[in-house]
């Protein structure tokens, strides 16, 4: 072999479901849908590091509330030649909407629970209890993590 030629690792379906702690389903899923496009020897499926990386990248975009579409969107402006720029103001739009959404969810949630105190007060005051005999309501916390 060349010097200057390097082996690059790849990677079963079985290896990347077990790393990346989600089902065989979910990666011939991204697959299907063009997320993804391993390689193929036979009926077997060969993944490359750019691969693993897209699925790390789709997962992520999972647990910040995107849309596989809005996550294949962003990763699809990759262009190492051009820089990431557009890639990151992208992203930073969709954390924004993400945030706004979040935010409303909240306020959401946070009058569901004033009702549900409200309902519950009717109904001990209707059986003849008193309200403070139950847990006060903790309200959810204004504070936004990312």
């Amino acid at each position: 072999m060349n010097q200057k030629q390097t082996i690059q690792r790849v990677f079963s379906i079985t290896e990347l479901s077990r790393e990346l702690d989600i089902t065989t389903r979910s990666i011939r899923h991204y697959e299907d849908i063009g997320l993804i496009t391993p390689k193929r020897q036979g009926q077997t499926r060969i993944y490359s590091p750019a691969d693993r990386t897209k699925l790390i990248l789709i997962l992520r975009g999972k647990r910040l509330g995107f849309s596989l579409e809005e996550s294949r969107e962003i990763i699809d402006m990759y262009d190492p030649s051009k820089g990431n720029k557009e890639q990151l103001e992208k992203l930073i739009q969709c954390i924004d909407v993400q945030k706004t959404k979040l935010k409303q969810q909240k306020e959401d949630i946070n009058k569901m629970m004033r009702d549900l105190k409200d309902a519950e007060h009717a109904c001990l005051k209707a059986l003849g209890k008193k309200s403070s005999e139950k847990k006060p309501l903790e309200k959810i916390s204004d504070k936004i993590l990312i």
